[in-house]
């Protein structure tokens, strides 16, 4: 139970079996949302601050909830994690939202008097009737080369 929280842990037996996973998965998330910015990426210090934020049964418990959210941590400073909204994943997508680049991309006085479209965007903006100076561009259809090998 997080302290002046709601029930997150559920009872398990530690004896019988290891802890449900979507409990561990469950707290950490409520953790991180709740302690996003005292939590770090290293274990030993989020498991001592797991131990002081929470009750939790055992030890076992404890410490699988502490690596879940170091590794949620982890993943969180490479993107946005699904299921997990606090404060500053907010702020940021907000920030995003609210993008105005500082030249327009229809500004024809940055590209020389004519717009630079494919074939395809030419017939849509004759056929709507608009009178835009129009210079067609070829693009080619094949990717560039993969980053990653491809697994068999």
């Amino acid at each position: 139970m997080i302290k002046g929280g709601k029930n997150v842990f559920m009872l398990y037996n530690p004896a019988i079996r290891s802890p449900p996973e979507h409990t561990v998965k469950r707290a950490s998330k409520v953790l991180i949302e709740r302690y996003y910015p005292k939590l770090t990426l290293d274990f030993e210090t989020n498991k001592r601050l797991t131990s002081e934020i929470a009750e939790i049964q055992s030890k076992r418990l404890r410490n699988k909830i502490a690596g879940y959210t170091t590794h949620l941590m982890k993943r969180i400073q490479k993107g946005p994690v699904r299921g997990i909204s606090f404060k500053l994943q907010e702020e940021e997508r907000e920030r995003k939202d609210q993008y105005v680049p500082e030249v327009s991309a229809l500004d024809l006085s940055h590209t020389g008097g004519q717009l630079e479209v494919d074939a395809e965007t030419a017939d849509l903006v004759k056929t709507l009737g608009f009178k835009i100076p129009l210079q067609t561009v070829a693009i080619s259809s094949q990717r560039g080369p993969r980053r990653f090998a491809k697994r068999n």
